[in-house]
């Protein structure tokens, strides 16, 4: 059985217009949302660990707006439920099953998803769990191409394209997430930026199925977003 959760009027400031006017404070938008959910195990077993955290929810999606920018309204909603952040549609110990929106696949590399292909899991991180690398939503921000790779013993040097909008936000010793995996971004370019694969990521991910051309889904970091996008702001508003 499958219940929906409505979760609405989230009212949130943001930045969120086309003309330069309506972008210099932030706007209260109201959201509306609604989540696909099987209430029936929660029902049966009564426990907090086998519902859905409403608070969490709504914390995520207004830190997310609040710290985003964006010219349409259609935008927003779009990218509140964007990315490959994905919802567990049934319980099957065996086969895992998640609901693809359009937005997801025109995003992400899962338009060329195919059956034997093998995909990267990895659970939602609870309140007071240990972060080994940095935080990563599952909100794609676009795709990239591996355009080499330099093997050596058991570790890779991989380089991957990099789009214009990506450019700002790609620091050398800083972050980014690969199919999903924390990793830190070596050499910089204007046209593309390079990764080390150390043995265990090879050994636990599905990076070691690379090789030139291979599509790959990207995750920028949220905070560097955030303090690039910031400074710009106010250099632009000092010029």
């Amino acid at each position: 059985m499958e219940d929906i959760i409505y979760i609405k009027d989230l009212r949130i400031k943001t930045i969120i217009g086309i003309f330069d006017w309506e972008r210099k404070v932030k706007q209260e938008v109201s959201i509306d949302m609604e989540f696909p959910f099987d209430c029936k195990k929660a029902a049966e077993t009564d426990s907090i660990e086998d519902t859905t955290d409403y608070k969490a929810i709504t914390k995520a999606v207004i830190k997310y707006v609040e710290d985003s920018s964006f010219q349409l309204q259609e935008t927003l909603a779009e990218n509140i439920a964007d990315g490959v952040c994905l919802t567990v549609k049934d319980e099957n110990p065996e086969i895992l099953r998640f609901d693809l929106v359009e937005e997801t696949i025109k995003r992400t590399n899962f338009q060329n998803i195919k059956t034997g292909d093998n995909v990267n899991l990895e659970r939602s991180l609870k309140m007071g769990d240990e972060i080994g690398g940095h935080p990563v939503s599952g909100h794609i921000h676009g795709i990239s191409k591996v355009i080499s790779i330099d093997k050596r013993d058991q570790s890779w040097d991989v380089k991957f394209s990099v789009e214009p909008f990506m450019h700002d936000y790609m620091l050398h010793k800083g972050y980014v997430a690969i199919n999903g995996c924390s990793l830190t971004v070596g050499e910089v370019s204007n046209e593309s930026f390079m990764i080390h694969l150390i043995p265990e990521t090879l050994s636990i991910t599905n990076l070691f199925q690379l090789e030139q051309d291979s599509v790959v889904n990207i995750e920028l970091d949220q905070n560097t977003i955030i303090i690039a996008d910031t400074v710009k702001k106010y250099l632009d508003g000092k010029s």
